[in-house]
């Protein structure tokens, strides 16, 4: 029997390749024989360089680039020479993991360390650039970033503001004269699997803005600098920012990617499925196990978990879903597409417990599942 094994980390309890060691215990304790296929996978948020690096034998850079706090930091890329192709995580740089709780307002922060990577891979020889724009603790509309790669935003006075959230409101212009000149060259794609436009109670601020430290009045504030720079965008460029799909992501990131990078926005899941050719991988499969935290509604909105499943269909291959817990109905499941979901929690406890214990509890699981399938006979 073919087994792959494709999960999306257990966020704060196991990585994907965790779960893929503790998946193979179970296997190999029900069906010695089983052919495992190990391919752990991420959307392109935080995980993804990990997964990337391990599969593609990526070599790490490592830099000093600024935080969202325009303080300096080390950080890495991941480095594909065969490909000349650079993997960047937002995270890294201008992520919410980077600020301790009472240094996150979004007003104040700025995507500046995003694009020195960006310049760093330029610098490096990349042919292909791949950001990942998940975790940001930013609503600058990716002017940090620009600014960073030459372009240069101006108030009425013609003097440049400095590139964070809140002075969105100020810039009266775009001056381009000096981006950089191999920036127009470099195939440039964009991990995104948010759809929410830039500005309005569905973009940027009025959804993400709370979480990263916004006020009622700084949300308030960002919108009317979304709707500002969006405003500039389209008098400019001729680009109307607000109906770009995802443009709202990352705090306007999607936008300001797609005008100052001429980037591509794709879902996430989609791009590391394409790098880890992970359809031709698992052709001939009798089964695919994935994995996440938890399975929810949530899940039915472009995740890992549905990249496996749209991918197993073509294949026909029945997919096994082990999370750490579900709410999901029978017709949520059917509506989903899978053909078993097991929670993994043995026991009533707290969650601190259940992540503590999740490899043990994967492991014994996955084992139940596969004995069920072959018997226990060496298949």
């Amino acid at each position: 029997m073919k087994i792959v094994l494709a999960p999306d980390k257990f966020k704060g309890a196991l990585t994907g390749n965790e779960f893929c060691n503790a998946a193979t215990e179970g296997i190999k304790k029900a069906m010695p024989l089983a052919e495992i296929i190990r391919l752990p996978l991420a959307d392109g948020g935080d995980g993804t360089i990990e997964i990337l690096k391990d599969h593609l034998q990526g070599e790490l850079i490592k830099v000093t680039i600024h935080d969202p706090l325009f303080r300096p930091i080390e950080a890495s890329y991941l480095w594909l020479e065969a490909k000349k192709t650079a993997f960047i995580e937002m995270a890294e740089a201008s992520g919410m993991k980077l600020l301790r709780k009472e240094e996150q307002n979004c007003c104040k922060t700025t995507t500046y360390g995003t694009g020195e990577f960006i310049l760093k891979a330029i610098e490096k020889g990349a042919e292909t650039i791949i950001l990942g724009i998940g975790g940001s603790a930013t609503n600058d509309c990716g002017i940090g970033m620009a600014t960073a790669l030459g372009y240069r935003f101006l108030d009425e006075k013609n003097q440049e503001v400095k590139p964070i959230g809140e002075n969105l409101c100020k810039i009266h212009q775009i001056d381009t004269t000096l981006v950089h000149p191999k920036l127009a060259t470099i195939n440039i794609q964009i991990a995104c699997d948010v759809t929410n436009p830039l500005y309005g109670k569905n973009g940027a601020a009025y959804i993400y803005g709370p979480q990263k430290g916004a006020s009622e009045n700084d949300v308030k504030l960002l919108d009317k600098g979304l709707q500002n720079i969006a405003n500039i965008i389209q008098k400019q460029f001729h680009i109307d920012a607000q109906n770009i799909e995802g443009s709202g992501a990352a705090g306007g990131m999607g936008a300001g990617t797609t005008v100052f990078l001429q980037g591509k926005l794709t879902s996430g899941i989609e791009l590391v499925k394409e790098l880890l050719a992970f359809d031709t991988q698992i052709q001939n499969a009798d089964w695919i196990i994935t994995g996440e935290g938890k399975l929810d509604n949530q899940t039915f909105s472009g995740k890992t978990i549905i990249g496996v499943i749209e991918s197993a269909k073509k294949e026909d291959i029945p997919v096994a879903v082990f999370c750490g817990a579900t709410d999901l109905t029978i017709s949520e499941q059917e509506a989903l597409g899978v053909a078993y979901v097991n929670a993994i929690t043995k026991s009533p406890c707290t969650l601190e417990e259940a992540m503590e214990h999740s490899y043990k509890n994967l492991a014994y699981s996955v084992y139940n599942f596969i004995k069920v399938l072959g018997y226990g006979k060496n298949k």
